[in-house]
């Protein structure tokens, strides 16, 4: 494989910083390649849970100290290898006759420049527009069933969204939570038909279709949710401790969109192998990837299998 041009100023750019990023800085350093991170933020979408506790080595853990804990590692390797740009957003990712890669961003400098990008910009959950969603968000309304789930054990919840990753929410939240409610919009169920019959059969778990949400009311924390029968246009409210929103992630792709290929739903398509993209030079990991599976851990794993490959690329 021919080794690109040097660059006029970094080997590797990463862009993010959630455990993909951070894992991609903290193995870069220690390759001692000549990288550059450039984050808005660190911790990505698990710093606003309450509770951790499938980050593997720690029992439990507040995702804002996840966050803390994901920096200071990182930041422990920032000097001759490692420069850190927080707060500092890419606005645009090309390639130049050269075969360098130029990241824009939103802090007004120069552009960056390297001989390999790493993205691993992540992806934000779709959010519930309803009254009451914003306001009960880590008071009951969840965005991420596998994270904080175990915390509603023995309690009614309510997963709203009829496709895979509401199913799959459903199907875990069944084994230890009181009840499950799917709330589905349309007439029928997006998600693989024998996922549906699978989860559907556990004595726990209903599911109403054309079930539209309209407000979630609550005190301290989430009471009950009210939705819309289309069917009747007859409103419901339903009791319940927890609502789990899985109605899809969007990943923060449109900076790259124009130079790499993506999937329908703007996911950044790899080899899952070594996390390469459509475009030599360029690696991605994490939630912002077409990756079957999207976890912290694996986000990681993904983001250090990257480094091991761009390191190769890079030196021999």
């Amino acid at each position: 494989m021919n080794q690109p041009e040097k660059s006029t100023q970094y080997e590797l750019t990463i862009i993010g910083g959630g455990p993909a990023g951070v894992a991609g800085g903290v193995y870069a350093a220690r390759k001692q390649l000549d990288t550059v991170l450039i984050t808005e933020n660190f911790g990505g979408q698990s710093e606003v849970s309450p509770e951790i506790n499938n980050w593997i080595g720690t029992k439990s853990i507040s995702g804002s100290q996840w966050a803390d804990n994901l920096e200071e590692h990182v930041r422990d390797y920032q000097g001759e290898f490692l420069e850190i740009n927080e707060g500092t957003k890419a606005t645009d990712l090309q390639q130049n006759d050269h075969g360098e890669f130029i990241v824009n961003t939103d802090s007004g400098k120069e552009p960056i420049a390297s001989q390999a990008v790493l993205v691993a910009s992540g992806a934000h959950r779709r959010k519930l527009d309803i009254p009451g969603a914003e306001e009960f968000e880590n008071k009951g309304v969840v965005y991420c069933a596998s994270c904080d789930g175990p915390l509603f054990a023995d309690k009614d919840t309510v997963v709203i969204g009829g496709g895979d990753a509401g199913f799959e929410a459903a199907a875990q939240l069944a084994s230890y939570t009181k009840s499950v409610t799917l709330l589905h919009h349309s007439e029928e169920f997006s998600a693989d038909p024998v996922t549906v019959d699978r989860v559907l059969e556990n004595d726990n778990v209903t599911a109403h279709t054309n079930a539209e949400p309209q407000e979630i009311v609550g005190g301290d924390f989430v009471e009950k949710i009210i939705y819309e029968d289309l069917d009747t246009d007859n409103l419901h409210e339903l009791e319940t401790d927890g609502v789990f929103v899985e109605i899809g992630l969007v990943p923060n792709t449109n900076f790259a969109s124009n130079l790499l290929k993506t999937n329908e739903h703007n996911q950044i398509i790899t080899n899952p192998k070594d996390q390469t993209t459509s475009v030599a030079g360029v690696w991605a990991a994490g939630d912002v990837t077409n990756g079957l599976y999207h976890q912290n851990n694996i986000a990681a794993g993904d983001a250090v299998k990257a480094i091991e490959d761009i390191y190769l690329w890079l030196k021999t």
